[in-house]
């Protein structure tokens, strides 16, 4: 009986001791396990950069990500790019964290504005966003005008102090205990908790998760691929005005001297390395690359078919740059604000800039490799052989002819066949067409070439 009873104790500690248990955990349940994905821009805010980001955005939803956290220190970069940057991220799903380990100035301070929560390290900082050029002098006021309203309406939709945004771009912005400097505002960690631009200080990417409650959490950082470095590489803006400046080359060189073929093969490279790249991105689409194809077929069509150069190659060359220009740019639509207005105008001037590098470079070369004194020299005929010292290129049975006349076998415009005293001729108008099987006259012989101009019927 002893044992019937430490037997029923012993089944009725177990039992309350599992009832405490599952009381205590209704309590205190254990957080979920959330699903952090990181990546880093650590770089100039260009292309590159935005091929990253909107990889990052692409993987986290597709791994169901909680959060997307940016570790960033950049000192800005390209408008466009932050704006497309920026756009991306306050559209995003998932919530975007950003913690800033050194610096986000410029281009970075509007990304960063633009995330959910902002982690900052010790000693780092944030603003500076006033826009300037490549030598780092400010812009004319309508680009200021664009950066204000883009920092503004980026920390409204934040919930941030969006004067203290503006006050970033412009020094004229007075913000009360802010920037009574009159420069323009940059905060340090400690300044920008006081005013609403840092969530928590933090050493490093554990620190900000604790910060902010998070515990029971897995990290996955962004792994870039090979392809993906090369893709970055090839669309950064300068590796891409270099490559037109090749393809522009190859094409020159290919049609001053037919038949070469390496010319246009090392443009075709060239191409493929351009387009590729930006077809792969999604900003070049196969119309883009068709316009640019047309143009080299039209302009082909201007040098070998057509004497001269007139409609026909002005419209080539204008197909082919636009070609370039706009498989630099995202326009699944025609989009007309002021941002897809500059990026087209900037990629414009790369393309028309490399033209004509490229144009003028490849004219200096051929004069100095072919004509001077180098190796190459002795490639080309530079001895002009003078009709006074006997020579001549001027065959007897052609000087015989001149004057006599015959009948157009093609249409001359202005270059054709003619049929004098029953012999067929390549001959060239003098002025303007001749249809066929109009009577003509041999006029003159010269430089290896016939002229005959239409002789007037009845």
């Amino acid at each position: 009986m002893t044992c019937l009873n430490l037997f029923r104790k012993i089944l009725l500690l177990i039992f309350v001791t599992i009832l405490c248990v599952v009381q205590l955990n209704a309590q205190n349940p254990v957080a979920p396990k959330k699903y952090i994905y990181v990546f880093k821009i650590s770089e100039e805010i260009a292309k590159p950069v935005w091929y990253k980001t909107k990889k990052a955005l692409k993987e986290a939803a597709a791994l169901k990500a909680d959060i997307i956290l940016i570790q960033m220190n950049t000192y800005g970069g390209m408008l466009e790019t932050a704006d497309s940057i920026r756009t991306a991220i306050l559209n995003s799903s998932i919530p975007v964290w950003v913690f800033i380990d050194n610096n986000a100035a410029s281009a970075g301070a509007l990304i960063s504005i633009a995330c959910d929560s902002i982690y900052m390290r010790e000693g780092a900082n944030i603003g500076a966003a006033t826009v300037v050029n490549q030598t780092g002098e400010q812009l004319p006021d309508k680009y200021q005008s664009y950066m204000r309203s883009l920092m503004r309406s980026t920390a409204q939709a934040t919930g941030r102090n969006p004067e203290i945004a503006q006050a970033m771009v412009d020094p004229r912005i007075h913000v009360e205990g802010v920037n009574d400097s009159g420069q323009v505002v940059t905060f340090t960690v400690h300044e920008a908790l006081k005013h609403g631009y840092c969530n928590a200080m933090a050493e490093n990417i554990p620190e900000v998760l604790k910060k902010a409650g998070i515990v029971n959490y897995t990290l996955h950082e962004q792994q870039l691929t090979g392809t993906d470095k090369i893709i970055g590489f090839l669309i950064n803006p300068l590796v891409s005005g270099i490559l037109i400046v090749i393809i522009i080359a190859g094409i020159y060189f290919e049609f001053q001297s037919p038949g070469a073929a390496f010319p246009i093969l090392i443009a075709i490279i060239a191409a493929l390395f351009y387009f590729a790249p930006h077809y792969l991105e999604g900003l070049a689409a196969n119309w883009e690359i068709m316009i640019f194809v047309a143009g080299v077929i039209l302009l082909a069509v201007e040098i070998f078919a057509i004497p001269g150069f007139g409609v026909t190659g002005i419209l080539g060359v204008f197909l082919m740059i636009m070609g370039l220009t706009l498989a630099m740019i995202d326009n699944t639509y025609f989009e007309f604000s002021q941002s897809a207005t500059q990026k087209l105008a900037e990629a414009f001037f790369i393309v028309v800039i490399a033209f004509f590098v490229s144009v003028t470079g490849s004219i200096y070369l051929t004069r100095k490799l072919f004509t001077g004194k180098t190796f190459f020299g002795d490639l080309a005929l530079v001895t002009t052989q003078q009709k006074n010292e006997g020579f001549t290129s001027a065959d007897a049975s052609y000087n015989e002819i001149t004057g006599k006349s015959g009948i157009a076998q093609t249409m001359l415009r202005p270059a054709g066949k003619v049929m004098i005293d029953g012999t067929l001729y390549d001959a060239t108008a003098l002025t303007g067409y001749i249809d066929r099987n109009d009577p003509v006259e041999v006029v003159k012989y010269e430089s290896a070439q016939l002229f005959v101009r239409k002789l007037k019927t009845n």
